[in-house]
């Protein structure tokens, strides 16, 4: 019951971000390791044209769940070996905690569209799923950035953010391509 308590305080940290090193004292990878697993099953599925192709070339062209999960974790690993590089004062564990949990807006953004793709879709709703993956990438990367500023050196705080940036890219770009009806 405390480590749950404790990856709740740690999504709340995420959820209302400020700079605060509660985060970072005690790490763990429950949190990413939920949001990550969570995230691939709701962008793995079916649709209705995969069962009229033949069984050769069955498959919807949304990502299986290992490619979401090595999406996920290799690209929080590059992040972090970045991180490292340009010098940071942060340990390599503490590092993927942070980028993990602070996947939960993202998630949240999931958990809206696949809601949204209940309706029959339009432009109007295209244009309203962009529109929360991209509030929710804007506070994934703040959230993140948060975090992790305080970790970089001044001058190289562009170079460490950069990363981070596409990290949450590519992760944003899974949800709006591949969220489609089952």
């Amino acid at each position: 019951m405390r480590d749950l308590k404790a990856i709740g305080i740690k999504f709340w940290h995420v959820l209302y971000p400020k700079q605060s090193k509660a985060l970072l004292k005690e790490w763990d990878l429950w949190g990413p390791l939920i949001l990550c697993v969570f995230m691939a099953i709701m962008l793995q599925g079916s649709s209705s044209e995969s069962s009229k192709k033949s069984k050769d070339t069955e498959g919807d062209g949304g990502p299986q769940f290992a490619e979401v999960f090595v999406i996920f974790w290799v690209g929080a690993v590059v992040v972090t070996l970045n991180t490292k590089l340009l010098g940071g004062n942060i340990s390599f564990f503490q590092s993927i905690c942070v980028l993990g949990y602070c996947v939960c807006p993202l998630t949240v953004a999931l958990i809206v569209c696949r809601i949204i793709l209940l309706a029959s879709q339009s432009t109007v709703l295209f244009i309203v799923r962009f529109v929360v993956v991209v509030a929710a990438f804007a506070w994934s990367t703040f959230a993140s950035t948060a975090f992790l500023a305080d970790s970089q050196p001044a001058h190289r705080k562009a170079l460490a953010m950069y990363p981070i940036f596409l990290f949450y890219f590519v992760i944003s770009w899974l949800i709006i391509s591949h969220t489609h009806t089952s």
